[in-house]
């Protein structure tokens, strides 16, 4: 026979670790980037102990960025980073600027990765042109991660201000690409794709700092991702505000009911304990 008390004393430790992660996610409902935290628990004779927690991949709303070079993605997967030492991570968070060389970097100060295009628009794999054809059977066949990113990069001219020297401008397009943009837009050039890459099992990612991960063993390794990139946009906080509200109310309701069984069963005690000194 299980022990009541016990098993309320799991009860009151599990509600804890969900109302915190509840907390959590409602103090994080306008932070931009954030992905919403899902405890997860498994039963252990007839009450339960908390097993792991979990962050929610859902796609959060868009909204308008703080500059016209804030990417947003709409769709599975994670834009690619390197940190100065060559570690790759990856991120929802498309809050990016272009910082004094023309590096494109997110506020942690990572490159963002993408791919190098020829004229055509074609990912350069060393000299080789990939066209997005064979770009999309080397991504099916589980190669993108073999195909090397590079930091996207626009060199810029301390005389006019230009990017690589010669544009005036430029834009992200649906499909991750960056273009160049000269003579008011009459002369249009592909230059980077942004890397987007996605795993088999996100859960398994390992949270580095909110909202950027690395892979594990659980997670796999990188496969392409899916979506639009939309320009000038950032990615909000993915969490279900009212969701969260009625979890609440359940878990308050259960931790009630754990601190009454709780109070009852050390009442009980102390009524044993008094009838056998009487």
């Amino acid at each position: 026979m299980n022990d009541s008390f016990v098993n309320a004393l799991n009860t009151k430790k599990v509600t804890k670790a969900w109302l915190d992660a509840i907390g959590e996610n409602l103090t994080n409902v306008y932070t931009v980037g954030y992905r919403e935290s899902q405890p997860t628990f498994k039963t252990f004779l007839d009450s339960s102990i908390s097993e792991n927690v979990h962050r929610k991949f859902d796609q959060g709303k868009s909204m308008p960025g703080t500059s016209p070079e804030n990417i947003y993605l709409e769709g599975q997967g994670f834009f690619t980073v390197r940190n100065d030492a060559g570690a790759l991570s990856y991120t929802r968070l498309g809050e990016f600027k272009f910082d004094s060389e023309g590096v494109y970097r997110s506020k942690e100060g990572l490159a963002v990765q993408g791919y190098i295009l020829n004229d055509k628009g074609e990912i350069m794999q060393g000299a080789k042109a990939l066209n997005a054809a064979q770009f999309e059977e080397t991504a099916l066949n589980g190669g993108v991660a073999d195909i090397p990113t590079t930091n996207i990069k626009l060199w810029i001219d301390p005389n006019n201000g230009k990017y690589l020297g010669k544009y005036d401008e430029f834009e992200f397009k649906g499909d991750g690409i960056l273009y160049g943009k000269a003579d008011s837009g009459k002369v249009v050039v592909p230059l980077f794709k942004v890397a987007i890459m996605n795993f088999h099992n996100p859960e398994g990612l390992f949270e580095v700092s909110q909202g950027r991960f690395m892979e594990t063993e659980d997670s796999g390794k990188p496969v392409i991702g899916r979506g639009d990139v939309r320009g000038g946009l950032i990615e909000m906080s993915n969490t279900d505000f009212s969701a969260n509200i009625t979890y609440f109310k359940q878990a308050k309701l259960q931790m009630d009911i754990a601190n009454k069984l709780v109070s009852t069963n050390k009442q009980l005690l102390e009524d044993a304990i008094n009838l056998l000194g009487s």
